[in-house]
């Protein structure tokens, strides 16, 4: 048997998906990725292009017409979110991805819903992965900051341990050295072996991070390859990277 035929399927695989949030509009038009294990899967591209559309396809936030989406070479196609967080998979979106009302302590309890006898084990891990989080404990979520708040929504995301993450634009509206440290933090969640895939509208610093990218246009892929390859491309600084390429 050859290497390739033993080769281990991707972690998370994306299959030329069609779809949008309305029949007549198809946001998706055949796009495509890809993350094997441990990798920093990053896309960029413009405004409307459909990146978040996209995770929130892999997720099953968003009804598919054409397409496969598999986890660890399953087919997943058309589960409900719930569902593929317990097989592995964890989502963090934009918007909305902390309870204000509610302290840290009682985000994290929320994130995991099975296996409770292991809420102490799983909190005291996020607890040592993210030590800002675990001096303000009982503190409402409200009174974090905006980088904070990214931190305890990854934190809330990995306490069922899942073997790949989803990140929907994790620097939005943060100060750049915010964004710094939020990156980092991403960079640290890797290095415990979580696969990561991340949507980010920052593409030189995503880029710079990442073992491979992919721009999309239009709801379908423009261009794919590794993070530094795609960061010193003279298509890619023309367009997204305010007209050229990093040095």
């Amino acid at each position: 048997m050859t290497e390739e035929a033993i080769a281990a399927p991707p972690v998370v695989a994306a299959r030329e998906l069609v779809g949008g949030y309305v029949e007549e509009v198809d946001i998706l038009r055949g796009c495509s990725l890809h993350a094997d294990a441990g990798e920093i899967v990053v896309v960029v591209g413009p405004n409307g292009a459909g990146k978040s559309t996209l995770v929130k396809a892999v997720f099953g936030l968003m009804r598919l017409k054409a397409g496969r989406v598999e986890l660890d070479g399953r087919d997943i196609t058309g589960a409900a979110p719930h569902e593929i967080t317990m097989r592995g998979m964890g989502y963090v979106p934009q918007v909305n991805n902390v309870f204000p009302s509610l302290t840290i302590h009682e985000n994290l309890e929320l994130g995991l819903t099975r296996a409770r006898g292991r809420l102490r084990d799983r909190s005291d891990a996020m607890y040592d992965l993210f030590p800002r989080l675990a001096e303000r404990r009982r503190q409402r979520a409200e009174a974090l900051s905006g980088g904070e708040r990214q931190m305890l929504a990854m934190a809330r995301a990995l306490m069922p341990e899942p073997r790949v993450l989803l990140l929907d634009e994790p620097s939005a509206g943060l100060a750049p050295r915010v964004v710094q440290e939020v990156f980092e933090t991403i960079r640290e969640v890797n290095s415990t072996g979580v696969t990561i895939v991340m949507i980010e509208q920052n593409a030189r610093a995503a880029l710079g991070m990442a073992d491979r990218g992919y721009v999309l246009e239009s709801g379908q892929n423009r261009l794919t390859g590794a993070g530094e390859e795609l960061l010193h491309d003279p298509q890619v600084a023309e367009l997204y990277l305010g007209g050229s390429s990093a040095t």
